[in-house]
This record gives structure tokens, C-alpha cells and sequence, in this order.
């Protein structure tokens, strides 16, 4: 894809014409695409803004959304929802990692550099809007960060522990209680247990994975979550 069809690309993902293309360019372009170049030809300095512009266009929809919600719990959800991991993944169903443009030593990195790439681009388009268009410009991209997403537990565990905690329970633990499959790709079982007594259990592909699986059907078991999502009664 040339950097002309990037740029025409990376607008109908933004849903929004630029009047200053400039920006759009800066905003997709990786900063080993343009070594030796001034920092404004790359996506940093946008990256830098779009991060305060996202957490503010996030914090006010959940400020509307969650009128029963305190700061803790709204923040909470702001950190889930501008999680690099949250931008990551939606970058990618929105298919921003087909539109950056990147130097000759990124290319290569596979996964592990587009992950960081896609947080920063999707962070630096947001700042790129706000600059072309305003506030309203760089709340387009805000749909795609539905609150649907921060009512799934980001951390189940640390979820957990938060809310057995404020029910005066004592703190989880887990146990991995099974192993099967062949070594180079082994199924993990781990259990939580909260007061001793056995609340979830869960399946993965590492102890860790099976660890939070354990923990997401605890959190369903207790009532905390209904298939996975927050119930606002808990939390409000």
C-alpha cells in the first residue's frame, strides 16, 4: 500500500476528511520511518496530546454513562478502556496496523512492535483530530472505545480481589490443580478459593491464563459479573 492510499485509508477509518493531511501523516508515521528527521515528522509529539485528549473525550462519556459511580470505580474503567492493550486491540479491528508507516529496522518485529505501534498511532490520530477539527473531531474515533469493553473485567483477578475485599472477605487465592497435554503446548486447570472454599475454576494455556479463567467464573459464581460483564449493582 503506498503512503498516498495509507493516508486516504487512515481517513475513512477516522471517519473524517483532514484539512491539514500534514497531521494525518505525522499521526500514522512510525519514528523509524524518518531517522534524522524533526520529532513533529513522526507520531510522538501527537501521541504525547492525543493521550490527555482520549483520557478526557473516555472520562467525560463514563462521567455521563455512570451517574451512581464513585472516582475510584470510574476510574477504573477509564484505565481499562486507554489501556494500551484496549488500543492495541481495537487499532487492529479497525485496521490501523494496514496504514502505519514504518522504517526498515520495525518492519521485522513482528507482534511485539505493533503492539506498541498500534497504542501510539491510535493515541496520535486522536491528537491529529483534535488539532484539525476540534473537540468534536477527535471524539470520532470514541465509538469504537464502547463502555461496553470497561464492563468486562480487564485485570479478573485483581477484580476479584476488589470486590471480595469490599465485602469483607478475605483476599483470593489460586491453585493449579491440573496439567495435561503434551509439554510443548499444555492445558493448565487452576482453582480460586476465597475463605478456603473453592469459588471458580478455569482453564489456559499457561498457569497465569488458567489462573484468570479461575477467577472471571468466581467473580460469576459471586455474583459480582453476569456472563462476564460488571453487574452496575455491585459497583454503583
Amino acid at each position: 500500500m503506498s503512503i498516498r492510499e495509507k493516508l486516504e485509508r487512515a481517513q475513512e477509518i477516522c471517519g473524517r476528511a483532514f484539512n491539514d493531511t500534514s497531521l494525518l501523516r505525522s499521526a500514522i508515521t512510525h519514528p523509524s520511518a524518518v531517522e534524522g528527521e524533526p520529532v513533529s515528522a513522526s507520531y510522538e509529539r501527537l501521541e504525547f496530546l492525543g493521550d490527555s485528549i482520549l483520557g478526557s473525550v473516555v472520562a467525560l462519556s463514563l462521567f455521563k454513562t455512570y451517574g451512581d459511580f464513585d472516582e475510584g470505580k470510574l476510574t477504573r474503567l477509564k484505565v481499562s478502556l486507554v489501556s494500551g492493550a484496549t488500543l492495541s486491540d481495537v487499532g487492529r479491528e479497525l485496521g490501523i496496523d494496514q496504514v502505519i508507516i514504518l522504517g526498515a529496522s520495525e518492519q521485522g518485529t513482528g507482534a511485539r512492535g505493533m503492539h506498541s505501534a498500534l497504542e501510539n498511532v491510535y493515541e496520535a490520530l486522536v491528537g491529529a483530530l483534535y488539532l484539525d477539527g476540534g473537540w468534536e473531531a477527535a471524539e470520532t474515533l470514541k465509538p469504537h472505545l464502547a463502555t461496553e469493553r470497561a464492563e468486562h473485567p480487564s485485570n479478573p483477578k485483581s477484580f476479584l480481589q476488589e470486590c471480595v475485599q469490599s465485602d469483607h472477605m478475605e483476599a483470593p487465592s489460586y491453585k493449579v490443580v491440573g496439567e495435561d497435554g503434551p509439554a510443548h503446548e499444555p492445558t493448565f486447570t487452576a482453582v480460586a478459593l476465597v475463605g478456603g472454599v473453592r469459588r471458580g475454576r478455569g482453564t489456559g494455556s499457561s498457569k497465569k491464563e488458567a489462573e484468570a479463567a479461575a477467577a472471571l467464573d468466581a467473580l460469576d459464581r459471586m455474583g459480582y459479573t453476569t456472563n462476564g460483564v460488571i453487574l452496575k449493582k455491585k459497583l454503583g
